[in-house]
């Protein structure tokens, strides 16, 4: 994993700043943060806290029935410890009240309405509290596409947005995040026993360093065949990235008025 490491300090200090200056270009001052007790959103809420100051930090906790208590408890605890503004709201009713019309939905449904719910509620509480989004996507998701459009994709800034989420975790222990948040098994909580990595079919350790070479260094399919990469998960890392494109591109736009004459 050497070509992965990073000097947290340094990055640290550019997130900050980074998170600082866009805030301030558009006239703010403030951020709220989706908190679910893992790690992304946690590294998130600490360089957030680093950057603008605790009272201008708002983590808000959004469980649902099926949610795994301890996550709700990881995020009060981040918030405790950042000592930053915290909310906690439910989500139960208004996903279960939807559902109700639909009670065939199979999961896949059910998570990204979640998902989506959340979001809606954290620009709500934005709009109240003059603050922006920060996202806390990691690039391993975003190029895997393993987010949920206008969902958790949804947000101002995405301090974590080039980070691989290896590079996460680093991050993490120099921020200070708790040691068994870090050391979660990386989930989304959108039903009892689902796991990031068990649903990929990969480690973020593995892919994390695939993903490096082809992308940061623009390795061709012989030179990551080279590495230690086998034949199927490149073709399949590769088709994740390929199918996921659209999740990180903003809405197309046509032209119909540079160098048009409309009558």
């Amino acid at each position: 994993m050497e070509p992965l490491t990073i000097n947290p300090e340094r990055v640290s200090k550019k997130l900050e700043e980074f998170i600082r200056q866009k805030l301030g270009e558009d006239g703010f001052d403030r951020a709220v943060v989706a908190l679910s007790g893992g790690i992304d959103s946690s590294t998130t809420a600490y360089l957030a806290q680093r950057a603008l100051g605790a009272e201008n930090v708002w983590g808000i906790s959004m469980p649902y029935r099926t949610s795994d208590p301890q996550s709700a408890s990881d995020a009060q605890l981040v918030a405790h410890e950042l000592e930053i503004n915290f909310l906690t709201i439910e989500i139960t009713d208004m996903i279960d009240a939807y559902f109700r019309r639909f009670p065939d939905a199979d999961r896949l449904r059910r998570g990204n309405k979640m998902a989506r719910e959340r979001m809606t509620i954290l620009y709500d509480q934005s709009a109240v509290l003059r603050a922006l989004v920060l996202g806390s996507g990691n690039k391993t998701e975003i190029l895997l596409g393993y987010c949920t459009l206008h969902g958790d994709t949804a947000c101002a800034l995405a301090p974590l947005g080039d980070l691989y989420k290896t590079q996460v975790r680093e991050m993490a222990r120099f921020l200070g995040v708790p040691e068994h948040i870090i050391q979660k098994v990386p989930t989304a909580d959108l039903w009892p026993g689902q796991s990031d990595e068990a649903e990929l079919g990969f480690t973020y350790e593995e892919v994390d360093k695939l993903l490096y070479f082809m992308i940061e260094k623009r390795y061709t399919f012989a030179e990551l065949k080279e590495l230690g990469f086998t034949d199927a998960f490149i073709w399949k890392v590769m088709d994740r990235v390929r199918k996921s494109r659209y999740k990180r591109c903003p809405p197309s736009i046509p032209r119909v008025n540079q160098g048009l004459i409309i009558e």
